[in-house]
């Protein structure tokens, strides 16, 4: 969410923000109910102000003269509530209007309608070359007997799937090899809840835009999408000093996604699913833009660390306007190389969102001054299961049809060599 004053003082700027990132919505609109909303707000409060001096007034009055008071400050109260209801009305089309402003890309993210329009900032690795038939991680976890996708389908519906073996030890190798790599960083490692609260969503900026993508229960609860939802919920409301940031935390929680919108892309395998694990970093900092940048390209590094040491081939993208989320305010993606489609896939996004978060929730420091800010927020994906195996099992596949595994993860593992199953 964005500060009103600003929405107020840069009008054009918000329009234009709202041009670049595709998304509709009407400034104008939203000023004008502004307009009427603090009108109505000075009406209130000095029909209350009319009230307190009355009522004093009454307790202190001739009794000839307060049988005429009574009837004004009753005629005062009437126009009150009618005011109060009125002001009521106004807040809620305000919140709901200021929850569609999107945030202010930054001036170095390319304008662009889609992913298309995504610019390489840099590539890592040497990209495989076969000399064999190629198989795809659906074939390869199939063969291995590392997965089971017909049951999986059968216990959850599309997408359904059941890792098994060498699949599951995989899994927990990755997650450990993020939580291990962070936490030698300094980062305080959590396991956040994957039902959330409302509040945590509409904080995060993933509602009430974005309600189909998500899963609901009948508990008024929602499965969350990331653990950044729930991670940034952990310190709603609270207020900081400047001295106790930043704030850094490596989330594992199992993750869920409709993807409405995605029907016909990757319908088979491992890259879109439903239901996944990630491991996601988290950053509270100081409200000022350059030590967001700094720890936008810190978060980054981490993650392209963590890939170079499972020799994972991979790319780091700028995202174009028109692919950068409502709330951010400039994401990197990372793409890392996937053979059997001889082109690289999101596998993780670093994203600065300034204040966008942290005002919806709450989250303030003072700093040495004692002044009160609202704090920045960052985000990236450290590790994301099952996803990440697709490229893993692509890259490290064999001749005979077995499957190496990394040397940073064999000791989780237990082989270095994953084979097809004895019959």
């Amino acid at each position: 969410m964005l500060d009103i004053r600003f929405i107020r003082e840069n009008p054009d700027l918000v329009r234009e923000a709202a041009r670049k990132k595709r998304v509709d919505f009407d400034v104008n609109q939203l000023l004008e109910v502004d307009a009427k909303r603090v009108a109505v707000l000075q009406d209130v409060e000095k029909l209350r102000a009319r009230m307190n001096v009355g009522s004093e007034a009454v307790a202190n009055a001739p009794e000839t003269e307060r049988k005429h008071m009574i009837t004004d400050l009753r005629t005062i109260k009437t126009d009150l509530a009618q005011k109060e209801e009125r002001l009521k009305e106004l807040n809620e089309e305000w919140r709901q209007l200021m929850f569609r402003v999107p945030n202010i890309p930054d001036p170095s993210v390319p304008d662009g309608d889609s992913d298309a329009d995504n610019q390489e900032i840099r590539r890592w690795g040497d990209i495989p070359h076969f000399d064999f038939s190629l198989k795809n991680h659906l074939e390869l976890m199939r063969d291995l007997d590392l997965a089971d996708f017909e049951r999986g389908s059968k216990v959850s519906g599309f997408r359904g799937y059941f890792l098994k073996n060498e699949g599951v030890l995989l899994s927990f190798a990755l997650w450990r090899h993020a939580l291990d790599y962070m936490m030698a960083k300094g980062f305080t490692s959590l396991i956040s809840p994957a039902l959330v609260k409302e509040e945590s969503l509409v904080g995060t900026g993933k509602l009430p835009q974005f309600r189909e993508e998500l899963y609901g229960t009948d508990d008024k609860l929602y499965l969350a999408a990331t653990a950044e939802i729930s991670v940034m919920g952990y310190h709603m409301n609270e207020t900081f000093t400047e001295a106790e940031f930043p704030k850094k935390y490596i989330a594992f929680s199992p993750s869920y996604r409709r993807e409405a919108g995605s029907y016909g892309k990757d319908t088979q395998g491992i890259i879109r699913v439903h239901e996944f694990v990630k491991v996601e970093q988290v950053i509270l900092c100081k409200a000022e833009h350059q030590e967001s940048v700094r720890w936008h390209e810190e978060l980054t590094r981490y993650s392209e660390e963590m890939l170079q040491a499972l020799n994972l081939p991979y790319r780091v993208v700028i995202n174009a306007t028109g692919d950068l989320p409502f709330g951010q305010v400039k994401m990197y993606d990372i793409e890392t190389w996937l053979p059997s489609e001889e082109k690289y896939r999101e596998t993780h996004s670093s994203s600065i969102l300034h204040d966008f978060q942290t005002r919806r929730l709450n989250i303030r420091y003072r700093d040495k001054e004692g002044a009160l800010h609202f704090a920045h927020s960052l985000n990236n994906t450290a590790i994301a299961t099952p996803r990440l195996l697709a490229m893993l099992l692509e890259n490290y596949q064999q001749e005979d049809g077995s499957v190496r595994v990394p040397e940073a993860l064999r000791q989780h593992v237990g082989v270095s060599v994953i084979t097809p199953k004895k019959a």
